[in-house]
């Protein structure tokens, strides 16, 4: 039996103001091609198949596309679980219909546990796969709040719930298993951070739970597991070095710092009851580039780019001496009449020498017209009972000029 493992899909994500619907469409696209040259038996999705609550309709059209392509392949079984991202009760809404196409969605957790292993069987009728379907596990589905715990304290009851939970669906499909009396594999999936998970900067992971990391470890896993699918880190990576516990990351770069990051799914292969693992590369949809140094650098970098008829979208990081400040102007002529983009410039001249950077992560774009006349007051020492007048004064002057822009067009 054959099994692919992909999470984190996020459609409808844009970047830096830019939608990607042409990407998402081009990776569902080649996984549905994927999934028919490899004659793939089960999909797995674990967690953020949109990007927001709320998906617009060209990515839920997207979704149901999607489904329906894989639904008339040999593909005999989809499950998708719900991540941080998601909605419970959108994924959920049409898991009734969906079913009909061999679909189980899992949007959050139910009273009746039950719901999520699922017992799945071939085109004969005979089972060939339990599934532990945990969406992501929301505070409130695994932890009593009480008035006056510390986080330690809240900490230490997320991990057990998370423990506990995963302890008794587990519980649950080694009984099924038994009862049938054949040794058939168990999968889960889950959408949590383990201890150790690799993230990068500007990928969008963010903590699950509010005033506490709560990284579970790999020991909270019951050993029946026979393959663990696990969403959440944009990294493709094991878990404490496990062949068989897997994120499979996200198919896109999320940001710039995962521009040169090779993505993947996981192709599973059950074999004598053994499962084997091995990757495959999503092709690049749309080029990052992050280009970074001084003034002669970058304009080489970007005269080299251009050279190769590169079509990237550019993050420009600079770093030089000189303080330039008409630093976008001269990047735009530079990438004028090539195929390139400049979505984002980061100028760590003005933020670090002098707008005098505030954390290691500011950025030019982080700060608006206001905040950066008041960092220009504070570097030039004027007294603080003249800031107010001239910080008026400068309102003033703005409101003017966008008058006069205005009155022009």
């Amino acid at each position: 039996m054959k099994i692919l493992h992909t999470s984190d899909w996020h459609i409808g994500r844009t970047l830096y103001g830019r939608k990607r619907y042409d990407e998402f469409a081009s990776f569902l696209l080649w996984l549905a091609e994927t999934i028919r040259r490899e004659q793939v038996d089960a999909l797995l999705v674990a967690g953020d198949v949109f990007d927001t609550s709320t998906p617009s309709n060209r990515a839920q059209e997207l979704y149901y596309r999607f489904l329906c392509r894989v639904a008339a392949s040999s593909c005999r079984h989809v499950i998708i679980i719900a991540g941080n991202h998601d909605s419970p009760s959108f994924l959920n809404a049409p898991k009734e219909l969906l079913r009909a196409l061999n679909v189980h969605v899992i949007g959050a957790v139910t009273e009746n546990l039950e719901d999520e292993v699922l017992l799945l069987s071939n085109q004969q009728g005979a089972p060939e796969l339990i599934v532990c379907a945990v969406p992501y596990l929301r505070d409130r589905d695994i932890r009593v709040a009480e008035a006056g715990e510390s986080i330690e304290d809240k900490e230490r009851k997320l991990i057990d719930g998370i423990r506990s939970h995963y302890s008794e669906v587990a519980a649950l499909a080694e009984q099924k298993r038994k009862n049938l009396g054949v040794r058939i594999p168990i999968i889960a999936t889950g959408h949590l951070f383990t201890a150790g998970g690799q993230t990068v900067d500007g990928d969008g992971v963010r903590e699950l739970y509010v005033g506490s990391l709560a990284h579970v470890t790999s020991g909270i896993f019951p050993a029946c597991i026979d393959y663990l699918a696990l969403g959440h880190l944009h990294v493709p990576q094991k878990v404490n070095g496990s062949e068989v516990m897997r994120y499979s990351g996200s198919p896109l770069p999320m940001g710039f710092g995962e521009a040169r990051q090779e993505k993947s799914v996981c192709l599973v292969e059950f074999a004598g009851g053994e499962a084997s693992v091995k990757l495959a590369g999503v092709p690049v949809f749309q080029r990052l580039e992050r280009i970074r140094g001084s003034w002669e650098e970058i304009s080489a970098m970007i005269l080299e780019l251009s050279a190769t008829q590169c079509r990237a979208w550019l993050e420009v990081v600079y770093e030089g001496e000189e303080v330039i400040g008409d630093l976008r102007e001269r990047l735009e002529a530079a990438v004028s009449g090539t195929e390139m983009e400049i979505l984002r410039v980061k100028n760590n001249r003005i933020i670090d020498r002098v707008l005098k950077q505030i954390h290691d992560d500011e950025t030019l774009d982080d700060l608006n017209i206001n905040d950066v006349f008041e960092r220009c007051l504070s570097v030039h020492d004027v007294p603080e009972e003249q800031r107010p007048e001239l910080l008026r004064a400068y309102q003033e002057t703005v409101t003017s000029l966008y008058e006069d822009d205005t009155r022009a067009e």
